[in-house]
């Protein structure tokens, strides 16, 4: 499956401190969100949602309600010192989605789940690109000469 639609416009990034999401814990305090951002701009999302979209799960329907969620402007990146990592918080549709009516398109959990799961697919795509192609600096995290090999 693959989706066909124009990359969206990159995110604004936050200024949310990454530890207080409930699915990552960040080392360090110097999340290089402006360079991030930048990186974005410069042709790191577009890349990055090309070849995500080439084999998202995600169909047109379902993409439309993410945009119409405003969910693609929710995305977050950050850069994690201690894992020398671009780390990232994906938007997702919220468990109780029925009860608040969020989309009239939006019918089933399938949906839901499709929506999410690609989400989550396309940020830890756009983190690659970053890391593989954009990112120049090194961790300042000097790991300890006894941790084990694995």
């Amino acid at each position: 499956m693959s989706l066909d639609v124009a990359p969206p416009d990159p995110p604004t990034l936050n200024t949310v401190d990454p530890s207080e999401y409930d699915d990552t814990e960040v080392g360090g305090d110097e999340y290089h969100r402006a360079d991030l951002e930048e990186f974005l701009r410069d042709g790191a999302w577009e890349e990055a949602f090309e070849q995500w979209a080439a084999t998202a799960a995600v169909d047109e329907t379902e993409w439309r309600i993410v945009e119409d969620l405003g969910l693609v402007e929710r995305f977050d990146f950050f850069w994690d010192d201690f894992a020398d990592r671009v780390g990232y918080h994906a938007p997702g549709i919220p468990e109780d989605w029925k009860e608040r009516d969020l989309h009239p398109d939006l019918e089933r959990w399938s949906q839901v789940s499709a929506i999410n799961a690609g989400l989550t697919e396309f940020g830890q795509e756009v983190c690659e690109v970053l890391k593989a192609d954009y990112v120049d600096w090194e961790s300042e995290f000097e790991a300890p000469d006894d941790l084990p090999d694995f």
